[in-house]
């Protein structure tokens, strides 16, 4: 690559003196949630943006497809690590991050630092699991710290971090999450989201979500699922499926349609990888979940749940999803799935899902002009005029199967 990085790229460039921001992608997942940091510098002039695919990352299919697809320049790892930049973002751990030379600012991959670090294979010993973005083995290398900022989504974090990495306490830095307010903004355009859908005025949507994993919905709960499916073809109901970015990296779009097959030739919506999730979660009238973060943000809708009963052995019990797992109901093979999701909530239930919705962010609506203070600092800059842009939730557009009978 000559520019925007390279040998003499002012040479080339037509935006000049600007400052150089490497976003760093791991998976899919790891690029659409760098989309929200980056929404806040992409339109000031003096910041130029160039992403890389960190390598040895084993869900890391796709992700220059989706890159490419975003019209983003991505530079090739071994050049972006020879490349100085005056800041690096990036929402996974790794052993590579240390090989930037750039103040790193690390993300969240998810919700609420839940999952807990893999554990060892069979006849392995390791290290007690801690949780995945906290733990100290993936903050430090070398007695050094990776990441000049930790950015937090809510104070209780900073509590858990205390515990497992203190010398990373410094720098974190509690921001909210972008995710909770694209959420907040769909449900103000739930309608919306419902019609395009293809969700008649008369019929209600079941959002089943499943994170990666055997222990998954996908991969430990797909009688639940399948029983959803068949019950919703009998009543005026409409299921739709949101699967996290790793399964369809792991297995492949094509095998991954072609198992569901089934369920979507019953009138089952399978959401694209590509498709704006938030969107679809707000047009719920119920979640099937299981003990990924997509169910942990359903909380803050205040609607029927059920989760998958598995997972709980790669959640961190201290962990929000912890709690959540602890609370929540479970699906079960006894009796309609459906009347259990559909059923009008207790005045207990719905204190619950207030209360697990206030664990997932301390700063609901705040996440982008928090993140660019942040992010402004470190780039020794002052923050443009005017409010900060968060990102916007594109209108849901892809192609839906037949409609139930």
């Amino acid at each position: 690559m000559h520019t925007p990085i390279g040998v003499e790229p002012e040479r080339w460039t037509t935006w000049s003196d600007c400052r150089r921001v490497l976003a760093v992608a791991h998976t899919v997942a790891d690029a659409q949630r760098l989309m929200d940091p980056l929404a806040v510098l992409a339109a000031d002039h003096r910041v130029q943006v160039v992403f890389t695919i960190a390598p040895h990352s084993v869900f890391g299919a796709g992700v220059e497809e989706w890159l490419n697809s975003m019209g983003a320049v991505v530079a090739p790892w071994e050049q972006a690590v020879r490349s100085r930049f005056d800041l690096a973002l990036a929402t996974s751990v790794s052993r590579e991050l240390d090989r930037v030379l750039a103040p790193v600012v690390l993300f969240a991959h998810g919700v609420g630092f839940n999952k807990l670090v893999p554990a060892p294979g069979p006849g392995q010993d390791g290290p007690e699991r801690q949780p995945y973005g906290l733990a100290r083995d993936g903050l430090v290398r070398d007695g050094r710290l990776i990441a000049t900022r930790l950015v937090l989504a809510h104070t209780r974090e900073r509590t858990r971090l205390e515990r497992v990495c203190p010398e990373a306490v410094p720098g974190a830095r509690v921001v909210g999450d972008a995710a909770v307010d694209r959420i907040l903004e769909s449900l103000n355009r739930r309608e919306e989201h419902r019609r395009r859908l293809g969700v008649g005025s008369e019929e209600r949507l079941v959002v089943a979500t499943s994170t990666w994993g055997t222990s998954s919905l996908l991969g430990a709960g797909r009688e639940h699922l399948d029983r959803l499916v068949r019950e919703a073809r009998t009543r005026r109901c409409r299921v739709a499926l949101l699967i996290h970015p790793n399964v369809w990296a792991a297995h492949g779009t094509w095998q991954v349609l072609s198992w569901l097959r089934p369920w979507s030739e019953a009138g089952l919506i399978v959401v694209p990888v590509t498709a704006e999730w938030t969107g679809v979660l707000a047009a719920a009238d119920a979640v099937l979940g299981d003990h990924g973060s997509t169910s942990l943000y359903a909380t803050l809708l205040g609607r029927p749940m059920l989760l998958a009963p598995h997972g709980e052995g790669d959640i961190d019990p201290a962990s929000p999803m912890g709690r959540a797992l602890r609370t929540l109901p479970r699906a079960t093979t006894d009796g309609s799935i459906l009347d259990r999701l559909l059923r009008e909530l207790s005045l207990w239930e719905r204190s619950t899902l207030r209360s697990l919705a206030t664990d997932v962010c301390s700063h609901p609506g705040r996440f982008a002009p928090r993140i660019r203070a942040v992010l402004y600092e470190l780039l020794d800059m002052p923050e443009p005029q005017g409010p900060a842009a968060a990102r916007p939730s594109p209108p849901l557009s892809f192609d839906l199967p037949g409609r139930n009978p």
